[in-house]
């Protein structure tokens, strides 16, 4: 008999308790435990009601990552939920934590569910790929109909216990003593010699079929141009509750379930799921000593500047947000301020939070009041004489022992970290704009860097709820190294026939939100515009040079914010491609005698994917990054990359290293440095490995 499922008999009541730390995931010992102790109940005679519990901090949270894309032994979580739906005594599922995927789905199988009002319940397979595979796209409907069901399931997000009673998911949500209440009602089911109730029976949910409908449509409207296929199967599964039998419907979802488990999108997102808990595994953080960080310094109060000191208010911590003149500081007090101000008209928090908020902020405009602080982040002009005054001063005032970290998005850390006494201090902190929103961390380690450090910065991206990554010095670190691979490709094919709406159409058809040339516009092109100009004393003559954003730069357009760029902005109809860049473009083909050709969607994105493949294989090279994985991490969360595609290195796993290897050589006569493949490409093929073999090195 399984431990992780025990079964106690108290008053005729049996009490079928779950023990599987940490979460209580719905691994094969739970289910089996289950099944056993299932059938042992309907043999028993004393047994009237039957109370289905956890121990520890959640209800079942889940299916055991560990199976997930492999055979599960039996019984699977589908059989297990239809034992406990038709045993013959009523069964109330007691909820408290989180009842999510699997978890929920057992809860959906109980006749009776009774939550504690801090209880959270969600469906969240959709982000793996999947489906609910325990019924739940036919019980769940039943309960609550087709609108609620598909909004929990569509968009995997939890529901509190109070909204789940009120949409009837639950019988009740309990205040206090969830345990006395379940038991005080199996009593009176008892008293009243009342039988089961099977969700599979329930049809409040299918009252309003012409609601129904109305609802499944509306959702298949919504999500009429999706790339996801499980999205379209949750559908069809939903609007079978409503049409046929119930085991029908339960056959049509696990002929889903199992066949979106194995397909491409299911395997990249598993991967994007392990992929975030693989990144925090890294060398500095054996053995070692965390440096305290209680109060932070922010240094520069621009758009970045003022995102990262709300991203450090938000998680608790006393910030000083320093600029060098009242103007700036107070323009920057003044977004924090609005900032809040609106996260309170939409609800998102209340007055005295943001009161608690603003009131740890303290504005300065003099270097000495970052002399008490335990971590100061940089975040001025990206320029590395500024860069350098500003770490001279900080290595004056700082205390001993405290960090200090840069926010910069290119410059060598190593060498702004050898200006000043203190370089095992010295750290990059790569945030993404804008910095209380977007959740990577690239935390970059210099030559010199304390790996208490390194792991002090790990543990504190946790606390402001960020998703870290290693990365080594170099150019761009991971993140912007990959984009810069993306966008050369990009005007490659540019200049030599396609246009930027073309490339921009081509990469959100691939599953990106934005095209390159789109992100460009919003983020401005001077920025791009200003490392150019930095590397031009480096560049190779002979390598090919696309000046084309060069030109559009010199004409003073930089995007969004002048109101044009690759596009024209202000117009009723939205940004329109702008005929001038085309111009440009025209002449620069031209001067060059490049005769222009067409490409394909299928051409632009695998030219794009290829590059930014291949540039992740030389950071491996280069040691900059620590496995392919990570490389993955900082482009789904720092980029955009479509998570269902489940990063450029994974991506180049599903289409094949060789077929990659054979694409990039194929380029190589019109690039040759550029396109020529990483070594590591012919290294794994040889051996009959992928990228994703390196991640558990």
């Amino acid at each position: 008999m399984s431990e992780a499922v025990t079964c106690e008999v108290l008053d005729g009541v049996a009490i079928l308790t779950m023990d599987n730390p940490p979460v209580n995931a719905l691994g094969h010992a739970v289910r089996e435990g289950l099944w056993t102790h299932l059938g042992a109940i309907a043999q028993d005679d004393t047994v009237r009601a039957v109370i289905l519990r956890a121990e520890g901090r959640t209800f079942p949270a889940g299916a055991d990552v560990r199976e997930f894309g492999s055979p599960r032994a039996a019984p699977i979580l589908s059989q297990v939920c239809d034992r406990l739906e038709a045993c013959s005594k009523p069964v109330i599922a007691e909820i408290h934590g989180t009842a999510l995927g699997g978890g929920l789905e057992l809860a959906l199988a109980c006749h009776f569910r009774l939550a504690d009002k801090s209880a959270k319940m969600g469906l969240p397979e959709v982000n793996l790929g999947v489906l609910p595979g325990g019924g739940g796209t036919q019980r769940l409907p039943r309960l609550v109909g087709a609108e609620v069901a598909l909004d929990m399931m569509l968009s995997g997000k939890p529901v509190h216990a109070q909204q789940a009673e009120a949409t009837g998911l639950i019988d009740k949500a309990v205040n206090k003593n969830l345990r006395q209440a379940t038991m005080a009602t199996a009593r009176n089911l008892i008293a009243h010699n009342a039988g089961p109730r099977p969700t599979r029976a329930q049809t409040v949910g299918l009252g309003d079929p012409a609601g129904f409908a109305t609802a499944v449509a509306a959702a298949r409207t919504r999500h009429a141009t999706t790339q996801r296929v499980n999205i379209a199967r949750i559908i069809n599964c939903v609007e079978a509750a409503s049409l046929l039998p119930f085991e029908v419907g339960l056959a049509m979802e696990r002929q889903a379930f199992d066949e979106l488990e194995t397909g491409p999108q299911a395997v990249a997102l598993r991967h994007a799921f392990f992929a975030e808990r693989r990144a925090a595994k890294i060398p500095e953080r054996e053995g070692a000593t965390l440096r305290e960080v209680k109060t932070i310094g922010v240094v520069g109060a621009g758009t970045m500047g003022s995102g990262i000191a709300i991203s450090c208010l938000d998680a608790g911590f006393p910030v000083t947000l320093l600029e060098r003149n009242s103007e700036g500081l107070e323009a920057g007090l003044a977004k924090i301020r609005t900032n809040y101000e609106n996260s309170v008209a939409k609800g998102r928090i209340d007055a005295q939070t943001q009161s608690d908020r603003m009131a740890r902020l303290t504005g300065s405009t003099d270097m000495q009041d970052l002399g008490a602080v335990d971590l100061v982040i940089e975040a001025v002009f990206e320029d590395e004489t500024v860069k350098r005054d500003v770490f001279a001063q900080l290595d004056q005032v700082m205390r001993s022992g405290a960090i200090l970290a840069t926010n910069t998005s290119y410059l060598d850390i190593d060498a702004l970290a050898a200006t000043i006494s203190r370089p095992e201090d010295v750290v990059g902190y790569h945030f993404f704009s804008p910095a209380h929103i977007m959740k990577l961390l690239e935390v970059v380690v210099g030559s010199k860097t304390d790996p208490n450090v390194v792991a002090t910065g790990f543990a504190l991206a946790k606390k402001l709820r960020k998703v870290p990554v290693r990365a080594g010095v170099a150019d761009g670190f991971i993140g912007n190294r990959i984009l810069a691979a993306y966008r050369l490709a990009a005007d490659f094919m540019v200049e030599d026939g396609a246009t930027p709406a073309q490339i921009d159409h081509a990469m959100r058809v691939y599953g990106f939100p934005l095209g390159p040339y789109q992100v460009l516009d919003m983020a401005g092109l001077d920025i791009s515009w200003a490392r150019r100009k930095r590397l031009a004393a480096v560049r190779n003559p002979k390598d090919r040079y696309v000046a084309i954003g060069d030109k559009i730069c010199e004409k003073g357009w930089f995007g969004q914010k002048t109101g044009r760029g690759y596009y024209v902005y202000g117009g009723e109809n939205g940004p329109i491609e702008n005929p001038d860049v085309l111009a440009i473009i025209d002449a620069e083909r031209l001067e060059k005698g490049i005769a222009p050709r067409s490409f394909s969607d299928d051409e632009i994105q695998m030219r794009c994917v290829a590059a930014m493949a291949n540039e992740g294989a030389r950071l491996l090279d280069e040691a900059v990054a620590l496995r392919p994985s990570d490389i993955d991490v900082v482009e789904l969360y720092g980029y955009g990359y479509p998570r269902h595609r489940g990063g450029p290195m994974m991506a180049a796993d599903q289409l094949g290293l060789l077929t990659v290897e054979n694409a990039l050589k194929s380029y190589q006569p019109e690039e040759r440095q550029f396109w020529s493949p990483s070594p590591l490409f012919a290294e794994l093929i040889k051996n009959g490995r992928h990228f994703s073999d390196l991640n558990e090195q």
